[in-house]
């Protein structure tokens, strides 16, 4: 009888084999349409300079872009369901004569998740412990929606490394704290956005969609109104118009309560003024430092 040599093939490497194949054709489709998305909506698909940073055992991922000679930094930082890549449009108009350093706060973005969600006062120890690690001085910190908590946390709990605060469409307003009127507010504040607005907003929330849940109601119990009034650097506030999360009284109030405000209202924009197109905000946040 003649003997067989052939070795039979092990199920479970065959298995692990399958399991590979799968995941390389997801993440090739995933790049294919994160590439699509940003084309469509104008963030360049090109990485500027990537930097992994880790403290208190928690991870962001800051992109720096920008003229590295220029004394002048700015540091962006994103609001809930957002990531670095929003920043795009603005960065193009803050980097020429600056550097420019957009964040992925984390589990947002491309930023790995936590082990627990951090509360907004560990958020700002984490950005703030990365200023310091860049060696460039106090910066001008930069913060949309929820990241306006975690700026306005770092400039009172870390003054040294702030030298100028802007707060876009800061949040959370106190009398609205509640999440069902928060996600009803930026639903209705969405209706009748750009295309760009909802494409991008939409695979950025996606990304961070893991805990979102914990990570609402981390910025839902952080009182920002009880650190308004001991922020001492110069602060520029501005919101959009036609902006429903952050009412004007609410806006209003921020402004009066720090002691060195500014305040500027963009006209005919949303909650996301920055992502539809950041020129009438960055103009002013120009004017506002060339002021100062």
């Amino acid at each position: 009888m003649p003997s067989d040599d052939s070795v039979s093939p092990d199920p479970a490497a065959a298995a692990d084999a399958v399991r590979d194949r799968v995941d390389e054709i997801v993440d090739e489709a995933t790049d294919a349409l994160d590439r699509a998305v940003d084309e469509a909506t104008g963030v360049p698909t090109d990485d500027g300079d990537i930097e992994e940073f880790t403290h208190d055992g928690s991870t962001l991922i800051a992109e720096r872009r920008g003229d590295l000679a220029s004394p002048r930094t700015f540091v962006l930082v994103h609001g809930i369901g957002m990531g670095r890549k929003v920043f795009a449009d603005l960065v193009k108009h803050l980097q020429d004569g600056a550097v420019v350093i957009a964040v992925d706060l984390p589990g947002y973005g491309e930023a790995p998740e936590p082990p627990r969600t951090p509360a907004i006062e560990r958020m700002a120890d984490l950005v703030a412990a990365y200023v310091a690690h860049l060696g460039r001085g106090p910066v001008v910190l930069l913060g949309h929606s929820m990241g306006t908590q975690v700026v306005t946390e770092v400039a009172v709990r870390h003054p040294d490394t702030v030298d100028r605060l802007v707060l876009v469409a800061p949040t959370v307003d106190r009398r609205r704290r509640r999440p069902w009127s928060q996600l009803w507010r930026l639903g209705v504040d969405l209706f009748g956005e750009s295309g760009k607005v909802l494409l991008l907003g939409a695979r950025e929330y996606l990304r961070a969609g893991p805990h979102l849940r914990r990570k609402m109601h981390a910025m839902l119990v952080h009182r920002p109104e009880d650190a308004y009034p001991r922020v001492r650097a110069a602060t520029l506030v501005i919101r959009g118009e036609w902006d429903v999360v952050v009412p004007q009284e609410w806006f209003e109030e921020v402004a009066a309560a720090i002691p060195d405000a500014t305040a500027y209202v963009v006209a005919g924009h949303h909650h996301e003024t920055l992502i539809r197109t950041a020129q009438p905000a960055a103009d002013e946040l120009h004017r506002w430092l060339a002021d100062g």
